[in-house]
């Protein structure tokens, strides 16, 4: 994939995700799903390290995982996390041979103040159906869910419907699920459910934390 000229100003940043943000395709697009990635990131000692995991789906076995470490090159600002992780993130997809069917991130998607959050990112940029599942709300409101697994609520800002508050496990804290690019909201809700298992978050994106949390182990 080509990247962008990654902006180094916050200026920069709002102009590329303006423009980015009319490629979001909010619909279902992709074809049959037999691989799930997971995309998450660690920061230390002034880098950042991003992590790919493929798994077969639904299995969720792991088939191939991709680690990158590049230096953190833009200030942490609310809404433009993005620019801090999604360089590092889509430089691993490309290392990878396996290309998955969809893929999960640690981030929003169209749940984000400017309808573009990190899912949204690596999707356009990537050309992947991609969901974003977070692990607190960044902005919305929503009725508290049910208790059960599988219980959901309408995360809404502004009369919209920008995301799914989803249990993914009995009397556990809920995630927040939005379209990243390519899945509709109900899809995305879908695929969270079903690769998610013992804990509260998709085993992708577990996978992809796991690693990232492994520089240290790096010579």
């Amino acid at each position: 994939m080509q990247e962008p000229a990654w902006p180094r100003s916050l200026a920069e940043a709002r102009i590329l995700q303006d423009q980015l943000r009319e490629q979001v395709v909010a619909e279902d697009r992709f074809g049959a799903i037999k691989r799930v990635a997971g995309a998450d990131a660690h920061y230390g000692s002034g880098r950042i390290w991003a992590a790919i995991v493929v798994t077969e789906f639904p299995d969720l076995v792991v088939l191939e995982s991709a680690l990158v470490s590049r230096p953190v090159a833009f200030p942490y600002v609310p809404g433009f996390l993005a620019f801090r992780e999604a360089p590092a993130m889509l430089d691993a997809l490309d290392r990878l041979s396996l290309k998955p069917d969809l893929l999960l991130a640690d981030g929003h998607g169209l749940a984000h103040p400017r309808r573009f959050g990190l899912a949204c990112h690596l999707g356009v940029l990537g050309d992947l159906p991609t969901i974003g599942v977070a692990k607190s709300r960044l902005i919305g409101v929503y009725e508290e869910p049910g208790s059960d697994r599988g219980a959901s609520s309408e995360l809404v800002d502004n009369g919209q419907t920008i995301g799914v508050v989803l249990r993914t496990r009995n009397a556990v804290r809920p995630v927040f699920v939005s379209v990243g690019h390519r899945a509709s909201l109900k899809a995305a809700a879908d695929f969270v459910i079903r690769c998610t298992r013992r804990f509260r978050i998709p085993e992708p994106i577990r996978a992809a934390d796991r690693l990232s949390r492994q520089h240290h182990l790096i010579r």
